[in-house]
């Protein structure tokens, strides 16, 4: 019988801030998140000791580039800098570029199912802010084949994701128009769940229908490709934490067994190179055949379909991979993606909302953490705790994390038990 995965708990900083402006480093961010995250699950320091004593506890980590954005490296054994409690703790760090945070949770279900730990904390973050918008783009640029997709281009992912852009419109002959014009509506869809949500980055700003559509103006200027600032995700300082335990820990330590559950999951890695990719899918009726499969994976290993599931949290580094993956879970077939959008079924009260919290355009992108706040937002939708941002019906959520130019792709649902 597989054996159940429970979670219990989480935190995630509020993703507006700008931590280097606020003279604090990656040990402040680390300390902030973690106390938080274990007052929610009502854990202590102490608690803690006493876990590892009996080799019950462990610590991953999933960050993507820390070496370049805070010359720091070697991040599991960091935490033993963020409190005592954490010496002699199992830790390690986990890297996936953007799907960093996905390959943490992998590893911490996995121990779980295997009975190594009863409770695995999970923590990703990045600090991003700390260098200008050209370097970091230039640092984001490892997570493609750096040396051919990356090297000497400005801003090389804006232009990765114009390429599937123009690739969606070219492979199901979508009038270009109305392609664009769906992008400019996820934008508008997911600054306005943003607004809903404490913890977004975006909160605060604003973003019309008119301004999204108006590319290549002084307000919403191109970017790469057909894709304009409206249609990325942000720059993002931020971290999340979420609590992995077995149902012998849920059982000696809650009075209450009524956690949400990890039901299934999907792993499934793409060629590197974008060029590659598209032509190894050019026979496939899907433009990312292997972030399909991840979820078919997905959808197998929980025994549900699509429509079991009631909301999804999608890696919409940009409006194109959000367009894409409308058809991968299976919403709609492959390049009739505008039909959901126009008819409202992924906007917050449609049928098959996405990104009920704003997803990385309005919650934003701190990239080894987005992972884990993904899962964090599957947690608390299932277990009715979105503050201001509460689906009516939410008893089965889907994620779906990628890394790179969609080479590394991460699904998982949650769900009731």
């Amino acid at each position: 019988m597989d054996k159940r995965v429970y979670i219990i708990g989480g935190a995630q900083t509020d993703f507006s801030r700008n931590w280097s402006k606020e003279g604090k480093g990656v040990i402040a961010l680390l300390k902030e998140v973690i106390d938080d995250g274990l007052k929610n699950i009502n854990v202590t320091y102490h608690d803690i000791i006493e876990l590892n004593k009996k080799g019950k506890v462990a610590c991953f980590v999933g960050n993507f580039i820390a070496e370049l954005y805070v010359n720091q490296g070697h991040l599991g054994a960091l935490l033993t800098e963020v409190n005592p409690a954490f010496y002699g703790v199992p830790s390690a760090r986990y890297e996936a570029a953007c799907a960093s945070g996905s390959v943490a949770l992998d590893a911490a279900i996995t121990k779980i199912k295997a009975e190594d730990y009863e409770l695995v904390l999970v923590i990703g973050w990045e600090l991003m802010k700390t260098v200008d918008a050209k370097t970091c783009g230039d640092f984001l640029g490892r997570a493609a084949f750096y040396q051919e997709e990356a090297l000497g281009v400005e801003f090389p992912f804006p232009k990765l994701f114009g390429q599937l852009a123009d690739e969606s419109i070219i492979k199901y002959n979508i009038d270009e128009e109305r392609y664009l014009d769906s992008l400019a509506k996820i934008s508008v869809i997911n600054y306005e769940n943003a607004k809903r949500n404490p913890n977004a980055q975006t909160k605060k700003w604003f973003m019309s229908e008119g301004q999204a559509k108006a590319r290549g103006t002084s307000t919403n200027s191109i970017i790469g490709g057909k894709l304009a600032i409206s249609d990325c995700s942000q720059v993002t300082d931020g971290a999340a934490f979420v609590a992995l335990a077995s149902e012998k820990f849920v059982r000696d330590h809650y009075n209450s067994n009524k956690f949400p559950i990890v039901k299934g999951w999907g792993h499934r890695v793409a060629p590197m190179k974008f060029d590659t990719k598209l032509n190894e899918s050019s026979n496939s009726k899907y433009i990312l055949p292997w972030t399909r499969q991840a979820v078919l994976d997905a959808y197998e290993r929980a025994n549900l379909g699509v429509d079991d599931i009631d909301f999804f949290e999608t890696h919409d580094c940009f409006t194109s991979s959000e367009y894409a993956a409308i058809s991968a879970f299976g919403i709609t077939e492959p390049g009739l993606e505008y039909e959901a959008v126009e008819s409202g079924r992924i906007a917050f009260g449609g049928d098959k909302p996405i990104n009920p919290s704003g997803g990385l355009i309005g919650c934003g992108h701190p990239v080894g953490a987005s992972g884990v706040r993904m899962f964090l937002d599957l947690f608390k939708q299932v277990a009715g705790e979105s503050e201001g941002y509460q689906l009516n019906k939410a008893d089965n959520g889907l994620m779906l994390n990628i890394g790179g130019s969609a080479t590394t792709n991460y699904v998982f649902i949650v769900g009731k038990e």
